[in-house]
């Protein structure tokens, strides 16, 4: 299950874990203008850790998910200015 909210400066997904026990604490995504903050609650220490991505981490992260093992460096082409690798 998940979330979705508009706020002034951010959109924030959560992520709520229907999974298998034990659950995992939700994961919270807010994305700005200039970056992109994954968090998660740590529940041996109860506090809250942070990944920062920059927009292009977010972008390779995603083509990332789709591809076989390898290097790969995404490019925007000047015809369509959709990624290619």
């Amino acid at each position: 299950m998940f979330t979705i909210e508009h706020e002034f400066d951010a959109t924030v997904i959560t992520l709520v874990d229907e999974g298998e026990v034990p659950l995992q604490e939700d994961v919270t995504i807010n994305s700005f203008a200039e970056c992109i903050t994954i968090e998660q609650v740590n529940p041996r220490t109860d506090q809250i850790q942070t990944i920062t991505l920059s927009p292009e981490q977010l972008r390779d992260l995603a083509a990332a998910l789709d591809l076989p093992e390898g290097v790969y460096q995404l490019r925007l082409t000047q015809t369509d200015d959709q990624p290619s690798s």
